[in-house]
């Protein structure tokens, strides 16, 4: 008996001793999994080099970043401008060099945006993609054509000023008028009423909204302008102004409202398309608390504003029956916008003038055709990726980076690329081949004067789950299969707040390498350790990247901690 006790215990010892290395090593592994990635980077964003302020408030970040664990330190600082840069600013870029290197922290220049392309039109504004005005009708007085509406476009009783009860004539809908929306004879920005919405609360999705169906000429500029004022009203982020035609909205912007502002004048400018008939939207989707009014409605045709000059955007001037076609240069002086701004619409659009001799005559109609830019969302400008002149931009800042930087990683800033397949340059292009193309002559140009460098990109426009398909913003085209036009050894910044666990798995398959860019602004790192789930067992995981866009770096140590196997 003894001896079998014995047996038995010694037994018993092999298997916890067996057990636990199992935990142990299993311990080591996960850890190690973590451990392993090479890559752990902070994002820098939210600073330009463009003042000594800015340098301070980076290094900190730098230091923080270096004593945290993290191996490199991806910046947005204008460095596919160079040739715009002023000794200062070089000086400044120094310095921060210095801090990278000091933190063993590598400097990783974001470059090249065309969704966001604020670094190539500072070179030539003009490159922004272009939407066509076709056909266009003017009138000469004198020595200027100016444009004719044609036909005219109007809200209906956009004063509210006709209603019965507590409902409004000619909108198609206001959210349940006398619960929702209401009419105020006392509040009103001109007239004797305006529209109240408040009690969002009243309706299950928080809606508070009026809608009108609008007709409108096919290819044609239209700028809409409305007045808007609010009272406590939560949150300001609900409330929008939309153009939707076919489910598609055309002018995708949005404003900085106030919870408490006097009336306030809204202007867009949107470009028809193809379409007859636009549906024209404000108010709240998802309101909780407070009031808005709107009043004075409006929509008028607009003529050249923000009309784009380049190869890809001809500007074509004809008689009213096209039988005739005028020469710039000849007839008319080169019709351009001395104002040219995509982000200031609410001004006169410029006439098209004459030139002594033209066979243009007083009082003549024409058929006036161009392209004109328009931003998405707050600043957006997006490139052509088909005008030639693009590249030969891309080559100059290459040469520069190489020179005053020369980075042994860079990552490109292809993402949200909201415009294209609207000007003659690259419409009726495959979108997706043109964009894995763009990428492409990126990569070589790089590469070009930075022989081992090794290219990283942001994932959206190569992700079928996330923006490379079709119907995407202003996009002609689809950008389906983008991701077989570019090279294989690209290393995918995989990004977003949740995990996008279709996103990792369609990489992986795919054969590229990964870097996960996680976190943006969360209170908490709860997605950051649920992008860790889904990324153990998949190859070819390089790393992680801190990933903030409103300057929050209060959780940069945990995250170190987290992603290093720390923690």
């Amino acid at each position: 008996m003894r001896h079998h006790w014995r047996r038995n215990l010694s037994v018993m010892i092999i298997v916890i001793m067996s057990n636990l290395a199992v935990f142990f090593l299993g311990a080591r592994t996960a850890i190690a999994q973590q451990a392993s990635y090479p890559e752990r980077w902070v994002w820098v964003f939210g600073w330009g080099l463009g003042r000594d302020s800015d340098v301070t408030e980076v290094l900190n970040l730098l230091d923080r970043a270096g004593r945290s664990g993290y191996t490199g330190a991806a910046v947005s600082f204008g460095l596919d401008s160079l040739c715009k840069w002023d000794d200062a600013r070089f000086r400044r870029l120094e310095v921060v060099k210095e801090a990278c290197a000091r933190n063993h922290l590598e400097l990783i220049p974001s470059i090249f945006s065309v969704g966001y392309g604020g670094g190539i039109l500072g070179h030539n504004r003009y490159l922004a993609e272009g939407l066509p005005v076709k056909d266009a009708l003017f009138e000469v007085h004198g020595q200027e054509a100016t444009l004719i509406p044609d036909p005219p476009v109007q809200i209906q009783n956009g004063g509210f000023e006709e209603y019965s009860g507590q409902r409004f004539t000619g909108w198609r809908f206001h959210d349940q008028p006398g619960e929702v929306s209401f009419v105020d004879t006392q509040v009103k920005h001109s007239g004797q009423a305006s529209l109240r919405m408040e009690n969002f609360r009243a309706n299950q999705h928080g809606h508070g909204r009026v809608m009108q169906e609008v007709k409108v000429h096919p290819y044609r500029c239209y700028k809409m302008t409305l007045w808007v004022k609010t009272e406590d009203l939560q949150p300001t982020s609900a409330f929008m102004v939309q153009v939707l035609a076919d489910n598609r909205a055309l002018a995708p912007i949005g404003f900085n409202l106030s919870p408490t502002m006097d009336w306030t004048k809204l202007v867009l400018v949107f470009n028809s398309h193809r379409f007859e008939v636009v549906r024209v939207y404000a108010g709240v989707w998802g309101g909780r608390s407070g009031k808005f009014w709107i009043d004075d409605w409006s929509i008028e045709e607009m003529g050249p504003i923000n009309v784009i000059r380049r190869p890809g955007t001809p500007v074509s001037v004809k008689s009213e029956d096209g039988s005739v076609v005028y020469e710039e240069g000849r007839d008319y002086q080169r019709l351009e916008d001395p104002n040219y701004s995509p982000y200031r619409v609410d001004r006169p659009a410029p006439p098209l003038r004459l030139l002594p001799g033209s066979r243009i005559k007083d009082g003549q109609r024409l058929r006036v055709s161009w392209y004109h830019a328009q931003k998405i969302h707050e600043s957006q400008v997006t490139v052509c990726m088909a005008e030639p002149e693009l590249y030969e931009i891309f080559d100059h800042e290459a040469a520069l980076l190489a020179k005053h930087v020369n980075p042994k990683k860079v990552i490109l800033s292809m993402d949200e690329i909201r415009m294209g397949g609207t000007c003659e340059a690259c419409r009726g292009r495959d979108m997706g081949q043109l964009l894995g193309e763009c990428i492409t002559k990126q990569v070589q140009i790089l590469r070009k004067y930075m022989p081992d460098l090794e290219v990283y990109i942001w994932s959206d426009m190569l992700d079928p789950n996330h923006n490379a398909h079709g119907d995407y913003y202003l996009v002609e085209g689809d950008f389906t299969g983008s991701w077989n036009h570019v090279p294989k050894d690209l290393v995918i910044a995989v990004w977003g707040g949740e995990p996008r666990p279709k996103s990792v798995q369609f990489f992986a398959e795919q054969g590229f390498s990964q870097l996960i860019a996680c976190y943006y602004d969360a209170p908490n790192l709860e997605g950051v350790k649920g992008w860790l789930n889904v990324v153990q067992g998949v190859p070819k995981v390089k790393g992680f990247m801190y990933t903030p866009w409103r300057k929050s770096y209060d959780l940069l140590e945990e995250f170190g901690r987290l992603v290093s196997g720390k923690q």
